[in-house]
Parts: structure tokens; C-alpha cells; sequence
């Protein structure tokens, strides 16, 4: 048990029965008493790197010795004004940048349990997460505030709102300006004596049921991605600069643009933008060299690559959604750079099967990443042969801990992660991705559960059914479509399209809504009333 003062994660963890089976990462031995924050900041200013560049941003840079001091002010103002104990859960709430990574970090070094959420998150989504982690703190970019403060009133349990990045004058008293109460700060703050077995990151996904799922990692959880998919496929060095898309909210963007890069001694690009221009621009300026986003991101690259000077890329990685062969050839032509697939997840932190350089064999996601063991299961959990689809099934130093959810022993089984993605390995140990075996939309990188948009579109007054599946899109992978049934009188426009498809928007994070709507006179069901979503995705309508 924890010596924190605050155990709700700890107790709200599966039991032994329903915990996957983990395994050490290879040559590593990680100390009983662990701090993430310690170990990927101070340790460099203890070694005499304090000078070298940790953060970057247009405009704005932070050393490892200005990092620590910003880092240790902040967890001075989370215990000191916040009243912060250890173990209690924070909310993050804002674009990437060097702020949000540094709160990610002070949090850490209080001692307390970082939740990340994405900055399109609505205010009942937001309600969603702090109900279910029971979250008393939150950190929030002024910009973003709205939608939190809708929240809080709704969430007894959020007791305390910091806000950077701009003014918070006429706010409720429970919001304070942390930028005011840092100022006075020492600066001299030393990182909690957590254990490495501590929860410290509470990453939420929807998954399938639009029902937010906690995934429970710890501070050796946050270093053994590291010393796995990074050490041994990335390869960094210090001296090397990272760059890329994808949110901090995301696991795939904590690892990529923080985790991996301050793991090494090396520099981190932080953009609040999400723009192709302005990454391409990023690249050329500050001459990234390791660049992480999604496959339709860098397809899209083409169309404007030549305009950059991209040589100093020497790693581009690939995730969040299956990688085509033909994005993969596109690039490779255009560039000269072989991109870095790879397949992870929330519950596993970050990816577990890829390949680098020589090892990539176009097409195939690659092989096991070093600490890691995957099979390929059938039905009742026996393992298939080479060149048979079935369930991906996976091990290693990290593995799927839900917060107090039922849905445990449907992604633990027998001790492996099922992902819910389908695959084959060939017989060289490749493994091959085939489809998701549920109804998850992935778009551009974004997991979109369908009953959730289904729910949005519902609850406009015309709508008399829905029922939302993904397409196949050549931009974006694929794409929420809904099929939608009016009520009785209710005529099909296309203006009517427009306004439900903005309804959602206002609903629910925007990046979810239907991009294409389809009104149909009745929905294909079975005779039990079950919709039948694979004669949707036929284009089987009425």
C-alpha cells in the first residue's frame, strides 16, 4: 500500500485476479522510491546539463535549470496555496506548450496524479472525467476556461481551479491565478519521495461505449516506455530536438514530446497549434530531428513538404491509427525518410510492436518491441499460427489497470492485454493489422466511439434515429457517418444537415461529429430490434 495520504486510485484498482501479467524491461532495475519528475529533470542539473535546452516554442525556450526552478515553484504553489496532498488527482486542461508541460511535471513532483484532457473536451465530458476520478484540482489555460467552470458547477468535488495564461478577474474565488501566486515562490522544492509503483497518470479514453475508462500508469510505468519503444526504436540521443501533433492528452504525444525527450537530455518542441504550416515550420527553425504525429498528417505532408527544409529529420514516427502502405511509399519517395510504424494503447501507455530503419518491412506495423511478449489469440484465448487473424494479444512492464470499471476483464484475459485490434503475424515475427474488431471510429489519430455521437445527434429535436459508423476516408483513415431517421413531417435538407452536424459540435468535442450525413427512411436491424451496423457500413440502407 501507498504511504500517500490520499489512496482513492490505489483502492480503486483491479484486483490481483484481473491484473495482466508484467515483466521488468530488459538491463533496467528501477529503485523502490521513484519520483518521474526527479528522474527526467533533476538528474541533468545534478550532472551538470542544467544549461542545455529542454523546452522549445517560438519565441520562448527553457534550460533544464529554468525548467526545475518553473517545475518547483509550481509544486510549491499546488502544496502551499492549493493545498494539494499526495495522491490527490489534478486535472490538466490546455494546448501543448511549455506550461503544460511543466505542470505536468510539478504535479509529479507534489506527489500527485496527473489527468491530462484534451483541450476540445466539453464541460459535461470534463464532468465525466472528474466524476469518475473524484479530481479536487485542476489546471487550466485561460482560454479554455469556459467549459471548466460549466463543469465545476456540476462536480462537488472540484474544489480548486488554477489558471495560466491570462487573467482570471470576476471568476468565482475558487479559481486563483497561479502565475500571481508562483511569483512568489522560492523556487527550492524537492521532489516527493513517491514509490516507482505509484500511480502518477490517469490517461481516459472512450473506448467503444463513449464511457470514459481511466488507465492507471505509475512512475516506473512513465519510464519503461522510455527504456522500450524509445530506447531501442527512436534510438534518441541528447542531442537530439523532438517535435510533433499530438496532444500531451494523448499517451502517444506525452511519450513523444515529453517523456522520450527528457528521458535522454535532449529538447522538446511545444506548439499550441496543430497545423501542418506551422510543424513544417517548427522543423526548419529549430532543425528538429525526430517528428511524431499521424498517418494522414504526414500524407498530407506531401502536398507541402518541398516548401521546408526538412533535412534535419532523421526519425519521423507514425501512430495513432494503421499506417497504409501507399502514405508509407508517398513519403518515402518524397522525402527519403522510411516512416516509423507502430501500434499502442492507453492502457499500454505507448506502443509495443514496430520497426526501425533496415528492421521496416512496408505494410507490416513491425515486430515486438524489446520487453515486450504479443500473440495472436483466437476466440477462446488459444494462440494462433502464423498467417491466421485474430485478437491482438499483449505483455510487458506495462499493462491495463482500470480505474474501478467492470470493462477490466474484458481487456485483461489470462493475463494478456487484448487490444481489440485484429492481426496476423507472419512467419518472420511481423505482425499485420487488419481492422478493429469493434466499433471504435479512428480519424486521423482521434478514437471516436460511435454510441456516443449517436447520443449527440439524438438529442436534436428532428432526429428520430441514428446510428454512426466509420468510412473509409483517403484524408483522415476514416470518418464518423451518421444515417439518421427524421421525425414524422420533417423534411431532408441539406440545411438540416448543417444544423445537427453543428449541434454536435456544441455537444461534444468537435473533432467528433458526423462528417457526412446520410437520411434514411428506417435503420437495418435484426428481429430482436439490434441494429445491424455491418449493413451500414455496406451502404445496405433503405
Amino acid at each position: 500500500m501507498s504511504e500517500r495520504s490520499d489512496t482513492f486510485v490505489e483502492e480503486s484498482l483491479p484486483p490481483e485476479a484481473l491484473l495482466p501479467s508484467f515483466c521488468d524491461v530488459p538491463g533496467q532495475g528501477y529503485p523502490e522510491k521513484l519520483n518521474v519528475c526527479a528522474e527526467l529533470v533533476d538528474r541533468w542539473v545534478r550532472g551538470g546539463a542544467g544549461g542545455r535546452v529542454a523546452l522549445r516554442s517560438f519565441g520562448r525556450r527553457l534550460t533544464y535549470s529554468e525548467l526545475r526552478r518553473k517545475v518547483s515553484r509550481y509544486a510549491q504553489v499546488l502544496r502551499n496555496d492549493l493545498g494539494l496532498i499526495p495522491g490527490n488527482r489534478v486535472l490538466l486542461r490546455g494546448r501543448n506548450s511549455p506550461s503544460l508541460v511543466a505542470w505536468h511535471l510539478a504535479v509529479w513532483r507534489a506527489g500527485g496524479v496527473v489527468v491530462s484532457t484534451m483541450p476540445m473536451l466539453r464541460a459535461g465530458e470534463l464532468a465525466g472525467i472528474v466524476t469518475k476520478a473524484k479530481i479536487s484540482h485542476a489546471i487550466c489555460d485561460a482560454s479554455l476556461l469556459d467549459e471548466l467552470s460549466k463543469c465545476q458547477r456540476k462536480c462537488t468535488s472540484l474544489r480548486y481551479i488554477g489558471v495560466y495564461g491570462g487573467a482570471v478577474s470576476g471568476c468565482d474565488r475558487s479559481v486563483r491565478n497561479l502565475a500571481e501566486l508562483a511569483k512568489s515562490k522560492s523556487g527550492i522544492c524537492q521532489a516527493y519521495a513517491s514509490r516507482a509503483e505509484d500511480p502518477c497518470l490517469i490517461a481516459f479514453t472512450s473506448g467503444a461505449t463513449g464511457v470514459p475508462k481511466g488507465a492507471v500508469h505509475s512512475h516506473k510505468d512513465l519510464l519503461a516506455v522510455c527504456d522500450t519503444f524509445s530506447a531501442h526504436i527512436v534510438r534518441p540521443s541528447c542531442d537530439d530536438v523532438f517535435c510533433g501533433t499530438p496532444p500531451l492528452a494523448f499517451t502517444y504525444g506525452l511519450g513523444g514530446l515529453l517523456l522520450f525527450p527528457l528521458r535522454v537530455g535532449a529538447s522538446s518542441i511545444l506548439l499550441e497549434s496543430s497545423q501542418l504550416s506551422d510543424l513544417l515550420k517548427a522543423v526548419e527553425h529549430f532543425k528538429a530531428t525526430v517528428c511524431f504525429t499521424a498517418p494522414t498528417a504526414y500524407r498530407a505532408m506531401l502536398d507541402v513538404v518541398h516548401g521546408y527544409d526538412v533535412s534535419s529529420l532523421r526519425v519521423c514516427v507514425s501512430a495513432g491509427e494503421s499506417l497504409p502502405r501507399a502514405h508509407f511509399d508517398a513519403f518515402e519517395r518524397e522525402t527519403g525518410i522510411r516512416l516509423v510504424d507502430g501500434i499502442g494503447s492507453t492502457e499500454m501507455l505507448h506502443i509495443f510492436i514496430s520497426a526501425a530503419g533496415h528492421d521496416i518491412r512496408p505494410g507490416a506495423t513491425g515486430k515486438v518491441v524489446p520487453g515486450y511478449k504479443a500473440a495472436i489469440l483466437d476466440d477462446d484465448g488459444n494462440e494462433l499460427g502464423p498467417g491466421i487473424t485474430g485478437w491482438l494479444a499483449v505483455k510487458g512492464p506495462t499493462g491495463c489497470r482500470y480505474l474501478d470499471d467492470a470493462r477490466q476483464s474484458q481487456y485483461v484475459r489470462d493475463g494478456w492485454n487484448i487490444t481489440g485490434d485484429a492481426y496476423y503475424r507472419d512467419a518472420d515475427g511481423y505482425f499485420w493489422y487488419q481492422s478493429r474488431m469493434d466499433d471504435l471510429i479512428i480519424s486521423a489519430g482521434y478514437k471516436i466511439a460511435a454510441p456516443e455521437v449517436e447520443s449527440a445527434v439524438l438529442s436534436y429535436p428532428a432526429v428520430a434515429e441514428c446510428a454512426v459508423v466509420g468510412k473509409p476516408d483517403e484524408a483522415r483513415g476514416s470518418v464518423p457517418m451518421a444515417f439518421v431517421v427524421l421525425r414524422s413531417g420533417v423534411l431532408p435538407t441539406p440545411r438540416l444537415a448543417k444544423a445537427i452536424q453543428d449541434h454536435v459540435k456544441s455537444e461534444i468535442a468537435p473533432y467528433k461529429y458526423p462528417r457526412r450525413i446520410e437520411f434514411v427512411r428506417t435503420l437495418p436491424k435484426t428481429l430482436t430490434g439490434k441494429l445491424k451496423r455491418y449493413e451500414l457500413k455496406l451502404g445496405r440502407v433503405a
